[in-house]
């Protein structure tokens, strides 16, 4: 990256020289930069001008810079190239990918042009490839490679060190050696440090560590995600049913699915149904609405459901009118309490800080924490009632329900403590339940416990004024 020019320049030059059919300038401007620059770079020509001008460009380019750009470009753009390119071309990309790389590009493409790719690989390599394609979406084994070091236990360290120096390029990392049993099935672990402190006459058996951390082939992403957060690896290995080693993982595949799960999980939690890795500006109005639309309409009918209630208690709102300009107030308040509840509950379940056997403890400690703030707030707002809303302290009751003064008061503080001690332990124990039953927690988040503590923020408010004011 040439630090004399900012980004956003670069891309306006190239951009320019592209423009004006000055292709040979535009290649060199892009060769100043590394690999993962220029596929953001043809990422932004794709789509300010044309896939024939991000094709001719991207042809210019060395064939090893070439490949190592593709890699790096988002699934659909990779698909727009394919599209545009010789089956020359896309088996030569293919064939230098990483396997990892060529699994996620194959798994974009067309049945028919994957058959023709396969067609002209290697009998070996085309049985692995097909063993890939065939495991779940989402999986560990969706994710893997099968690019490791892999070392024997009777293996000494000098023997080791050579096979590393051998075999090291066409690897995912060197950094983390994996020991099989001649069954394939994994060992042990050696680190590449523990080769290089040791001398060369000891036996990998010495130097192994037996106690690993592994995953499944069909464990969910997120779970290998998790477990990439929690030990801080570098890679974690991949076994079967049998305990054999099919493949490893590496930190910057998973950072890929953190990402996706972290979208994913926000979404949801803004009621946004949509399952699909698509950037916001390339997707269609139709498929926002689509995604959008169903958590609405739920959050209508619940809303329809609210109004109801508030239709019931005609009689007590006809006979004190004023109750009704504190109402969204506290519906405002107890739907914040509960999101606030919800949204650190949520981040505590990802984190496996708390589990569903917490709950007794989670509902004592919000209890005592809604209890604080609902004091705090029921007594701001007790003196603002009586003291300083002019219609709130008058001498004795109006035609309209206003100079009630302190039973409005306390009618108000008094449901809004309620409602916040019901919004908060609601907010907390939605996303626990919803996770021991199997459903997403923040599916429980914002709209929903919203919509919920809005219906039990007018019942308790309701009952509350019927009981006092009346």
């Amino acid at each position: 990256m040439d630090s004399e020019k900012d980004f956003d320049q670069v891309i306006e030059e190239i951009l320019e020289y592209i423009e004006n059919k000055q292709y040979f300038r535009a290649r060199d401007e892009l060769l100043k930069n590394n690999e993962v620059d220029i596929g953001e770079i043809l990422e932004e020509v794709l789509e300010k001008l044309d896939v024939e001008s991000t094709i001719i460009v991207f042809r210019m380019l060395p064939k090893d810079v070439a490949v190592e750009v593709f890699s790096y470009l988002p699934s659909e753009d990779q698909v727009e190239i394919i599209h545009g390119i010789t089956d020359k071309e896309i088996s030569y990309i293919i064939k230098e990918l990483d396997f990892d790389d060529k699994i996620d590009v194959l798994e974009e493409l067309p049945a028919n042009l994957v058959d023709k790719i396969l067609e002209k690989t290697p009998k070996e390599e085309r049985k692995l490839i097909n063993t890939f394609l065939n495991y779940p979406e989402n999986s560990a084994g969706s994710l893997m490679t099968p690019d490791y070091i892999s070392l024997q236990d009777n293996m000494t360290v000098g023997e080791a060190l050579a096979y590393i120096k051998k075999e090291g390029m066409d690897s995912e990392t060197v950094y983390t050696c994996y020991v099989k049993e001649k069954g394939r099935k994994l060992e042990g672990i050696v680190s590449l440090r523990s080769l290089v402190i040791n001398d060369d006459d000891v036996k990998i058996s010495e130097l192994m560590g037996t106690d690993y951390v592994y995953v499944n082939v069909y464990d969910d992403q997120e779970e290998v995600s998790e477990a990439f957060k929690k030990y801080g690896f570098l890679a974690i290995p991949v076994v079967d049913k049998e305990h054999r080693l099919v493949g490893i993982i590496t930190v910057d595949d998973i950072l890929d699915v953190i990402e996706e799960e972290t979208t994913e999980d926000i979404e949801r939690m803004a009621g946004v149904m949509d399952d699909s890795d698509t950037e916001y500006l390339d997707m269609s109005v139709l498929r926002h609405v689509r995604n959008r639309l169903p958590w609405l309409f739920i959050l209508m009918c619940s809303y329809i459901i609210t109004g109801g209630i508030i239709a019931s208690f005609e009689a007590t709102l006809s006979q004190v009118i004023c109750l009704v300009a504190y109402m969204p107030m506290l519906m405002g308040t107890g739907g914040n309490s509960g999101s606030q509840s919800a949204t650190l509950i949520i981040r505590s379940l990802a984190l496996d800080d708390i589990d569903f056997s917490d709950i007794g403890r989670v509902i004592w400690k919000e209890f005592r924490v809604s209890v604080i703030i609902g004091i705090v707030l029921s007594s701001l707002n007790f003196i603002r009632i009586c003291w300083l809303d002019p219609g709130g302290a008058g001498a004795g009751p109006g035609p309209a329900g206003w100079g009630y003064g302190p039973m409005i008061a306390a009618t108000v503080c008094g449901s809004m403590l309620l409602i916040v001690i019901a919004a908060k332990i609601i907010g907390s124990v939605l996303p626990m339940v919803a996770k021991k039953i199997g459903i997403d927690p923040a599916l429980m988040a914002t709209p929903m416990i919203s919509s919920l503590t809005d219906m039990v923020s007018v019942v308790t408010y309701m009952l509350m004024a019927t009981a006092l004011v009346l």
